[in-house]
Protein backbone atom coordinates (compact mmCIF):
# COMPACT_ATOMS: atom_id res chain seq x y z
CA UNK A 1 0.00 0.00 0.00
CA UNK A 2 1.68 3.18 -1.03
CA UNK A 3 1.02 6.48 1.43
CA UNK A 4 -0.55 9.32 -0.56
CA UNK A 5 2.22 12.05 0.71
CA UNK A 6 5.20 10.00 0.05
CA UNK A 7 7.48 11.88 -2.25
CA UNK A 8 10.00 10.01 -4.90
CA UNK A 9 13.33 11.36 -4.67
CA UNK A 10 12.77 13.06 -8.18
CA UNK A 11 9.97 15.01 -7.05
CA UNK A 12 12.04 16.25 -4.12
CA UNK A 13 15.06 16.46 -6.47
CA UNK A 14 12.57 18.90 -8.76
CA UNK A 15 10.87 20.95 -5.92
CA UNK A 16 14.54 21.98 -4.64
CA UNK A 17 16.50 23.32 -8.04
CA UNK A 18 12.49 24.86 -8.37
CA UNK A 19 12.98 27.03 -5.09
CA UNK A 20 16.80 27.16 -5.81
CA UNK A 21 15.84 29.16 -8.90
CA UNK A 22 13.18 31.29 -7.25
CA UNK A 23 15.13 32.24 -4.28
CA UNK A 24 17.39 35.07 -6.31
CA UNK A 25 14.47 36.48 -7.63
CA UNK A 26 12.75 36.72 -4.55
CA UNK A 27 15.65 38.40 -2.70
CA UNK A 28 15.77 40.90 -6.61
CA UNK A 29 12.03 41.52 -5.62
CA UNK A 30 12.51 42.43 -1.93
CA UNK A 31 15.39 44.86 -2.43
CA UNK A 32 12.95 48.04 -3.03
CA UNK A 33 15.40 50.23 -0.87
CA UNK A 34 17.88 51.79 -2.55
CA UNK A 35 20.87 53.45 -0.56
CA UNK A 36 21.31 57.16 -1.11
CA UNK A 37 23.96 59.40 0.51
CA UNK A 38 22.97 63.06 1.03
CA UNK A 39 25.61 66.06 1.81
CA UNK A 40 23.54 69.06 3.07
CA UNK A 41 23.75 72.37 5.24
CA UNK A 42 22.41 71.41 9.12
CA UNK A 43 20.03 74.03 8.62
CA UNK A 44 18.02 73.54 5.43
CA UNK A 45 14.32 73.04 6.05
CA UNK A 46 14.06 72.13 2.42
CA UNK A 47 16.83 69.39 2.30
CA UNK A 48 15.06 67.59 5.01
CA UNK A 49 11.87 67.50 3.43
CA UNK A 50 13.41 66.13 0.33
CA UNK A 51 15.43 63.49 2.67
CA UNK A 52 11.73 62.59 4.19
CA UNK A 53 10.07 62.13 -0.10
CA UNK A 54 12.98 59.60 -0.26
CA UNK A 55 12.38 57.89 2.80
CA UNK A 56 8.73 57.59 2.30
CA UNK A 57 9.72 56.07 -0.95
CA UNK A 58 11.65 53.40 0.17
CA UNK A 59 15.30 54.73 -0.11
CA UNK A 60 17.42 54.38 2.54
CA UNK A 61 18.86 57.81 3.48
CA UNK A 62 22.26 58.65 5.14
CA UNK A 63 23.09 62.35 5.75
CA UNK A 64 26.18 64.50 6.14
CA UNK A 65 26.30 67.82 7.14
CA UNK A 66 28.27 70.06 5.91
CA UNK A 67 28.29 74.28 4.50
CA UNK A 68 30.08 77.05 2.82
CA UNK A 69 32.85 76.36 0.97
CA UNK A 70 33.49 72.55 2.17
CA UNK A 71 29.77 71.58 0.59
CA UNK A 72 30.54 73.59 -2.63
CA UNK A 73 34.41 71.88 -3.02
CA UNK A 74 32.30 68.38 -2.56
CA UNK A 75 30.22 69.27 -5.40
CA UNK A 76 32.86 70.98 -7.51
CA UNK A 77 34.73 67.17 -7.29
CA UNK A 78 31.90 65.59 -7.98
CA UNK A 79 31.55 66.72 -11.51
CA UNK A 80 28.40 69.28 -10.63
CA UNK A 81 28.82 72.76 -13.04
CA UNK A 82 28.15 75.54 -11.13
CA UNK A 83 25.30 76.49 -13.02
CA UNK A 84 23.42 73.48 -12.60
CA UNK A 85 24.14 73.33 -8.59
CA UNK A 86 21.55 73.86 -5.87
CA UNK A 87 21.27 73.20 -2.12
CA UNK A 88 21.82 69.60 -1.26
CA UNK A 89 24.21 66.45 -2.86
CA UNK A 90 23.26 63.41 -3.29
CA UNK A 91 25.29 60.10 -4.45
CA UNK A 92 23.37 56.78 -5.94
CA UNK A 93 24.33 53.93 -7.69
CA UNK A 94 27.46 55.93 -9.28
CA UNK A 95 25.78 59.02 -9.58
CA UNK A 96 25.52 62.09 -8.25
CA UNK A 97 21.84 63.43 -7.76
CA UNK A 98 21.88 67.52 -7.32
CA UNK A 99 18.96 69.49 -5.84
CA UNK A 100 15.35 68.35 -5.54
CA UNK A 101 15.40 65.66 -8.30
CA UNK A 102 12.05 63.67 -8.36
CA UNK A 103 12.25 59.97 -7.17
CA UNK A 104 10.89 58.64 -10.48
CA UNK A 105 14.01 60.56 -11.91
CA UNK A 106 16.30 58.90 -9.41
CA UNK A 107 15.21 56.13 -10.00
CA UNK A 108 14.94 56.40 -13.91
CA UNK A 109 18.70 56.96 -14.08
CA UNK A 110 19.46 53.95 -11.95
CA UNK A 111 17.72 51.77 -14.49
CA UNK A 112 18.78 53.20 -17.49
CA UNK A 113 22.54 53.66 -16.24
CA UNK A 114 23.48 56.52 -18.65
CA UNK A 115 26.95 57.50 -19.37
CA UNK A 116 26.59 60.43 -17.18
CA UNK A 117 27.46 62.12 -13.66
CA UNK A 118 24.60 62.53 -12.50
CA UNK A 119 20.99 64.62 -12.48
CA UNK A 120 20.33 68.36 -11.30
CA UNK A 121 17.52 70.68 -10.89
CA UNK A 122 19.45 73.64 -10.42
CA UNK A 123 18.69 76.52 -7.92
CA UNK A 124 15.34 75.85 -5.83
CA UNK A 125 12.01 75.85 -8.02
CA UNK A 126 8.97 76.09 -6.43
CA UNK A 127 7.14 72.67 -6.12
CA UNK A 128 9.35 70.64 -6.82
CA UNK A 129 9.78 68.10 -4.26
CA UNK A 130 10.51 69.87 -0.47
CA UNK A 131 9.95 73.11 -2.07
CA UNK A 132 6.09 73.65 -1.84
CA UNK A 133 3.13 71.83 -3.12
CA UNK A 134 3.76 70.04 -6.62
CA UNK A 135 -0.06 71.34 -8.21
CA UNK A 136 1.57 75.05 -7.91
CA UNK A 137 5.14 74.27 -9.02
CA UNK A 138 6.78 76.41 -11.26
CA UNK A 139 8.02 74.80 -14.39
CA UNK A 140 11.17 73.62 -14.49
CA UNK A 141 14.01 70.94 -15.93
CA UNK A 142 16.02 67.97 -14.53
CA UNK A 143 19.31 68.39 -16.19
CA UNK A 144 21.53 64.90 -16.83
CA UNK A 145 25.26 65.84 -16.73
CA UNK A 146 27.15 64.02 -19.34
CA UNK A 147 30.91 62.77 -18.34
CA UNK A 148 31.95 65.32 -20.85
CA UNK A 149 30.27 67.68 -18.71
CA UNK A 150 27.36 69.13 -21.14
CA UNK A 151 24.07 68.94 -19.88
CA UNK A 152 20.66 68.17 -21.48
CA UNK A 153 17.32 67.62 -20.59
CA UNK A 154 16.54 64.27 -18.47
CA UNK A 155 13.25 65.56 -17.71
CA UNK A 156 10.47 68.69 -18.28
CA UNK A 157 8.27 69.36 -15.62
CA UNK A 158 5.13 72.21 -16.86
CA UNK A 159 3.70 74.39 -14.65
CA UNK A 160 0.81 73.46 -12.01
CA UNK A 161 2.07 69.79 -11.72
CA UNK A 162 1.02 68.51 -15.18
CA UNK A 163 3.96 66.41 -16.32
CA UNK A 164 4.70 66.10 -20.16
Amino acid sequence: MKKKNQFSRRKLLIMASSAMAVNPLIAVAGQNNTNIHVVKNPQCGCCNAWIKILTDQDFNVTTENSSGSLLTEFKIESGIPKDMMSCHTAKVGGYFIEGHVPVSDIRRVIAERPDALGLAVPAMPYGSPGMGPEEERDAYDVFIVRTDGSTEVFQHYPQGGIQV
